[in-house]
């Protein structure tokens, strides 16, 4: 009966191998590279390989993937979906910075989020906070240590977490790693080789087909219906995240948004988190309302 479910399992699987989409991804290294073809991957960790395996380097050498563009512009970080139409730029790791400082605030100052493979990086820093006034760290900068701990593997909740419950007057020391890019040669040549036209180039993202990367690790395109009400809605909750929690994760925001569709309540809204999202977010109540308050005045109007 076992060898009879893991007959079944394995089944399952190559089924499943066998629907994901087989798409081709236009692919450069973002400090400059030739052009590869990037394919079969179903999440973000199989992306990175792929990626890894198409240039010759290590998978954990890539701290994050940007679209349309080789520049560290934090509106355009691969996250949950890439559209069809796409051109992926990977950034490697540059050198490393050790930080020493003392929190003489309880805000540090930093908005994070991470790559899904288990890199926490800073994407915005908050006008004159802490962070601000070092100007040594950095949009793009990954927290690789924190008091010499590893933070490699964690989500950036955690990582927020943690620097947030450090008592204010205390010192720590930060091990922070620059893209490769910020120090690269930049644009070598033209960005775009092969085929597709520099003219082509300026054009892409318009597509209104996506691959989206699933819960379960599968991959699925799907047509963009969001209309610009509700990725107004969805940013508005990515804000509530940066405000409550110090992050900022729009494939979160958006899962935040569809759960509260329709919910009469905010105990409706955290009962359906709690039973759709095993993660322990810990997320604040006020926070909830916030999301739940935020779906019931797009209903409204």
């Amino acid at each position: 009966q076992q060898q009879q479910q893991q007959q079944h399992q394995q089944q399952q699987q190559q089924h499943q191998q066998q629907q994901q989409p087989q798409l081709a991804f236009y692919c450069q290294l973002a400090h400059g590279s030739a052009t590869g073809l990037i394919s079969g991957f179903g999440n973000v960790r199989e992306l990175y390989c792929k990626i890894a395996k198409c240039f010759d380097i290590r998978p954990e050498e890539i701290l994050f993937c940007t679209l349309n563009t080789h520049k560290i512009e934090m509106s355009e970080l691969v996250g949950g979906q890439i559209g069809l139409d796409d051109f992926i730029f990977a950034h490697k790791k540059g050198r490393a910075k050790e930080i020493e400082l003392i929190k003489t605030e309880d805000a540090l100052g930093l908005t994070l989020t991470d790559n899904g493979a288990g890199y926490v990086f800073i994407k915005r820093i908050k006008e004159n906070s802490i962070m601000d006034r070092l100007r040594v760290v950095q949009i793009g900068d990954h927290i690789e240590k924190l008091n010499g701990i590893s933070l490699v593997g964690k989500r950036h909740y955690e990582v927020a977490r943690m620097l947030k419950e450090i008592t204010r007057g205390a010192t720590l020391v930060l091990r922070l790693v620059e893209p490769l890019s910020r120090s690269g040669f930049g644009i070598i040549g033209p960005r775009c080789a092969g085929p597709r036209s520099r003219g082509k180039f300026c054009s892409y993202g318009n597509g209104r087909e996506t691959l989206r990367f699933k819960a379960d690790g599968m991959a699925k395109i799907e047509q963009v219906n969001e209309d610009d009400k509700s990725r107004e809605k969805i940013e508005k909750i990515n804000n509530a995240l940066d405000i409550y929690m110090g992050i900022s994760d729009v494939v979160l925001a958006r899962r935040l948004w569809e759960i509260a569709q329709n919910k009469i309540n905010s105990m409706d809204v955290a009962k359906a988190i709690d039973s759709s999202m095993p993660d322990s977010y810990n997320f604040p109540e006020d926070f909830i309302f916030d999301v739940w308050k935020i779906a019931f005045e797009a209903r409204n109007h």
